[in-house]
């Protein structure tokens, strides 16, 4: 059986984490898309509240987590770290394999951390309602939950498959009290300039995105909030990883390894930047692994440069490992995965060669899932299921070798509201998508044009 290993409260973090402190090529500045100069808090204030904009930009290395955020923090935090004896015992490799469990949150992931803190900073400066996007639904459901938590209207532009493959996801936005919309739709301009093209749209994280700040954009009162890529997003993750370094430690040990999934980078930021401090300061010599969907590859495929962080072009550009904003990524049931691009300080770290990445295909994730669950009881949503697809991989690379490896992985969330994926999975309905040159050709020369030196 596992071992838990829990915290007490009064041993939360209390404080986030900011690795720009320490990162020894600073990220470089987000720019306007018109004069290609770096964007000013002006030009970020009419969608995102001061305190965020401040935390966006900061480089402090600690930045305090107000009172009232960590009082809702306490619902479900701290999370446990579980060793996962079961795993190890079917892998049969010498490993020691830790795991730090997401989904006792209200949305049954990581992603609450950051939407309780948004949510909070819009409450103070008076804000309304909220927009936002979701892939998979976990990043809209948290910050339904948090914008109830303080009296906000919250409206949330679903990716249209995603929002047909996952209805109880919608469903429990519209239990916290969201309005759920199907993007792309008709409710703006980028939604039904999209469906001009392509009445069928499958829909996209940018062309959410899109519309999500679209409607923000229209109104004072209206800010506009995303799950992932941003600096003060990842930020506010970095309580995962603390908590997990105590955890560690209180099990007498330390990861050689870290792996969690990237979609946008808040997840893999959350587990692995507080690790990483150590990498970088040079007492530590830990293994970071990013791990995407090869159906949507960046990291590994895509190239660094300036994009926009959207499909409509309404985002700073920032510089990041992209696929190209206009990508269409396959309909894979990871949808959190789905974006074209990694946030700016993943992108940067990689690019660093301070943390690695890998891609992986659906079924040999899926396949990773189902060996997880039969041996540890929790059933790993899509997106998880890559991080353990890895251990799998790193656990045998470890018996072939006869070293002896620790690794610590971010199993971000429980999937019991996406069986129909693991449905699909069993009756064979799934397929590996092989991802082209021809793909990454045709989407980026119109990014080459929006480099600052063209």
């Amino acid at each position: 059986m596992s071992k838990k290993i829990f915290l007490n409260e009064n041993d939360m973090p209390r404080q986030w984490y900011n690795i720009v402190a320490d990162m020894p090529n600073k990220p470089l500045p987000p720019l306007h898309p018109g004069t290609k100069q770096p964007v000013g808090p002006e030009d970020l204030a009419p969608l995102f509240p001061m305190e965020l904009i401040k935390q966006e930009v900061s480089t402090e290395q600690y930045i305090d987590i107000p009172d009232e955020v960590l009082d809702i923090y306490k619902i479900w935090r701290p999370s446990p770290l579980f060793r996962a004896t079961g795993f190890e015992k079917l892998l049969d490799a010498p490993v020691k394999i830790y795991y730090k469990y997401e989904g006792g949150s209200p949305s049954g992931s990581h992603k609450p951390n950051t939407a309780v803190a948004q949510a909070y900073y819009s409450k103070q400066e008076g804000v309304k309602k909220i927009t936002t996007e979701t892939g998979a639904g976990q990043w809209g459901t948290a910050l339904s939950f948090a914008c109830k938590q303080f009296g906000i209207d919250c409206d949330v532009y679903m990716v249209r498959i995603s929002h047909d493959q996952k209805p109880y996801r919608k469903i429990m936005m519209n239990m916290f009290g969201a309005n759920v919309y199907a993007s792309p739709s008709n409710r703006t301009q980028a939604g039904r300039n999209i469906l001009a093209k392509d009445p069928h749209a499958t829909g996209s994280l940018g062309i959410a995105i899109s519309e999500a700040i679209e409607m923000a954009a229209q109104d004072a009162n209206t800010k506009y909030a995303l799950g992932s890529v941003l600096n003060h997003v990842l930020l506010h993750q970095t309580i995962i990883g603390q908590e997990a370094e105590k955890q560690m430690a209180m099990a007498g040990d330390y990861p050689d390894i870290v792996i969690a999934p990237l979609g946008g980078g808040s997840n893999f930021a959350g587990l692995a930047f507080p690790f990483l401090k150590h990498k970088i300061n040079g007492t530590r010599n830990v293994r970071a692994i990013a791990v995407e969907p090869a159906s949507c590859p960046k990291l590994t495929k895509g190239k660094f440069m300036y994009d926009f962080g959207d499909t409509a072009g309404y985002t700073p550009l920032l510089p990041m490992y992209t696929l190209g904003h206009n990508f269409s990524p396959a309909a894979i049931h990871a949808g959190g995965l789905r974006y074209h691009g990694a946030s700016v300080l993943c992108s940067q770290l990689l690019k660093d060669n301070l943390i690695e990445a890998q891609a992986l295909q659906q079924l040999e994730c899926f396949e990773a899932g189902v060996l997880f669950a039969k041996a540890e009881g929790i059933i790993p949503a899509p997106e998880a299921t890559h991080a353990i697809a890895q251990v799998i991989r790193e656990a045998k690379k470890a018996k072939e070798e006869g070293v002896q490896k620790t690794i610590l992985f971010n199993l971000c969330g429980h999937g019991f509201v996406d069986m129909q994926a693991y449905a699909d999975y069993f009756e064979g309905k799934l397929t590996n998508h092989e991802f082209t040159d021809d793909e990454l050709s045709s989407a980026l020369p119109e990014v080459e044009a929006l480099q600052p030196n063209k």
